[in-house]
């Protein structure tokens, strides 16, 4: 199994609409990405390490495929339409990793 982080950097000039993309962008990907997408997590950042920090990242969403192939065949017809909807939620764009979910 895979997981594919998108993770959103937090920042002093970082814009991000929580309840938007709870709400709105996250189903649409959910809907969009189908039978493939088996399993979706959202990390919301509050803090780190250090008394009164921030979080590194505002937000970071887990999106789990049983393989590569899979995550590709299911997000690459939809890319387009993902992005397009950042604007909406963001004014930074999330890093995306693929991870192998080792589990013990």
């Amino acid at each position: 199994m895979i997981k594919v982080s998108v993770m959103y950097k937090n920042g002093n000039t970082v814009k991000f609409d929580t309840d938007y993309y709870k709400n709105n962008h996250l189903p649409m990907v959910i809907e969009a990405l189908g039978d493939d997408l088996k399993e979706v997590e959202l990390d919301l950042g509050i803090g780190n390490g250090a008394p009164d920090q921030p979080a590194p990242y505002v937000a970071i969403a887990h999106l789990k495929f049983n393989d590569i192939a899979s995550f590709q065949k299911a997000f690459g017809p939809h890319a387009a339409t993902f992005a397009a909807d950042v604007k909406n939620y963001s004014n930074v764009d999330g890093e995306l990793q693929i991870n192998e979910l080792v589990t013990f």
